[in-house]
């Protein structure tokens, strides 16, 4: 188990510093973004294949519904997590397209300031919906 860690905090150093050598470089485009995706897909399939050599070794060293119950609990952990990053991540991208849509119309005739904040707050409320579905799912 140490040592998947010592590999994954490994691995996200070396995202950061990939980050930092790109930028002092002054690379762009393709080439960073598949430098990055390496990265990435290497740390998410170290944690996948850790998760999926770990979990039989700690199911064989206590009882059966500890394991069960301490694996459901974990899962719901994750789902709720997922549930409110994911929506966050969406939510900041339809505010950013929207937010800058409601500038241009705004600078252009500022009477539609009420309609482009109906729209941006919309956009908002993806993260509040998912919040809502993981306080259900803590909850649940």
């Amino acid at each position: 188990m140490i040592f998947v860690l010592e590999v994954s905090i490994l691995l996200v150093l070396s995202m950061i510093g990939l980050g930092l050598a790109c930028i002092k470089k002054g690379l762009k485009g393709k080439n960073v973004r598949r430098l990055m995706g390496i990265n990435i897909t290497a740390l998410f399939g170290l944690l996948i294949v850790a998760t999926i050599l770990i979990a039989p070794v700690s199911a064989m060293a206590a009882p059966e519904t500890a394991v069960s119950e301490n694996a459901a609990e974990g899962l719901r952990y994750l789902a709720a997590s997922l549930a409110t990053g994911l929506a966050s991540i969406g939510a900041g991208i339809a505010v950013a397209a929207t937010g800058s849509a409601a500038l241009g119309a705004i600078s252009e005739d500022s009477r539609l300031l009420g309609k482009t904040l109906i729209f941006v707050g919309l956009a908002e409320g993806i993260a509040i919906y998912g919040l809502i579905v993981t306080i259900l799912i803590l909850n649940g």
